[in-house]
């Protein structure tokens, strides 16, 4: 949702946070380095705005090996005072029609069903839920005290660029993301290879029953799960598939944007959209632009999203934060 103009707040400093390192490259601990190289970004088997698959050069770069956690982003907000586009009031000039509950700071919250549902239509299981923010994921009087080493979630693109800034650090675009969700797995259907279950062992926190109202919770989840629970990738990362999606810096756009005097075996920068490329066509009246977001989340699942790979992608309003998005960082050294 736009939020309303903001009120003065503490400047974010463009500081490292405090982060010892027990490497000798002197690396942050919590960082991963990922040698650069050529991969092959996209999908040309499932959605269309993966396609068409196309070699991509990436310059090394260090990632972080978890998303951001409740704890860090708790410690960022304690050190700025910032506040989240979740905790501002709506402008009431982006959604004229809203009813005055609306208007009141708040988020979209996953909000499940008791029973089937026609799943083209979203309104379904997300609810706008006044005083859902970070602390209050899923609204009034829920709590992130028992989760502070989940990933944080109700965060909007320009709040990831905050904490971002904050940490001396950027956030990563697309190619770098899904150079490193891939783990040296070029053309992988997953981060782990081509099953998505080996050997019957759950890798990633995803949706389990038919979506969206049978959480069958084999694994005892009914959202985000703490970083780390599942297996890590061949680069050492974790939850670069499911648990939150995560955002990048490139604008969306139905496809990628190719070279067309490169054959697709020579590698090419990476291309990104423009602006106007990400409006929603289907709401030509709502001129917010959109970001990729990757790696899909908790509520990804084999019934309804099968975004939980590391070639898919998804548009996000970049003034929406909801209660399956977080976001990493990296840090380059060029």
């Amino acid at each position: 949702m736009a939020a309303a103009d903001r009120t003065p707040k503490p400047d974010v400093p463009n500081i490292v946070q405090t982060s010892r390192s027990s490497r000798s490259d002197g690396a942050p601990a919590d960082m991963v380095p990922i040698v650069g190289g050529s991969f092959r970004m996209g999908s040309d088997k499932h959605y269309a705005e993966e396609a068409p698959v196309h070699c991509v050069s990436v310059e090394g770069f260090l990632i972080d090996r978890f998303p951001v956690t409740n704890r860090q982003f708790s410690a960022f907000v304690a050190a700025t005072g910032y506040l989240t586009v979740a905790e501002l009031p709506v402008n009431p000039a982006s959604i004229p029609d809203a009813k005055p509950g609306m208007l009141q700071p708040g988020s979209m919250v996953f909000d499940p069903p008791r029973g089937p549902v026609d799943l083209r239509d979203i309104r379904n299981w997300w609810a706008w839920k006044p005083g859902a923010y970070w602390r209050h994921p899923e609204g009034r009087g829920s709590s992130v005290a028992g989760r502070l080493d989940h990933p944080v979630v109700h965060i909007a693109f320009e709040d990831a660029q905050a904490y971002a800034r904050w940490a001396g650090k950027a956030l990563p675009n697309e190619a770098e993301w899904e150079y490193a969700a891939r783990g040296g797995l070029d053309a992988a259907e997953f981060a782990w290879g081509d099953q998505f279950m080996p050997n019957g062992r759950r890798m990633a926190n995803t949706w389990q029953g038919e979506f969206p109202w049978q959480n069958l919770s084999e694994d005892e989840l009914k959202r985000t799960s703490a970083v780390g629970r599942y297996p890590p990738n061949g680069f050492g990362l974790h939850d670069m598939i499911g648990n939150v999606w995560e955002w990048t810096t490139d604008w969306f756009a139905a496809g990628h944007r190719t070279d067309p005097d490169n054959p697709c075996c020579a590698p090419d920068t990476f291309r990104g959209n423009s602006i106007e490329a990400s409006y929603d066509p289907a709401q030509p009246d709502v001129c917010i632009p959109r970001k990729v977001v990757k790696g899909g989340s908790f509520l990804c699942a084999p019934s309804y999203c099968r975004r939980y790979r590391p070639a898919a992608r998804h548009a996000q309003m970049i003034d929406s934060g909801m209660s399956h998005i977080g976001f990493r960082c990296v840090l380059r050294r060029n």
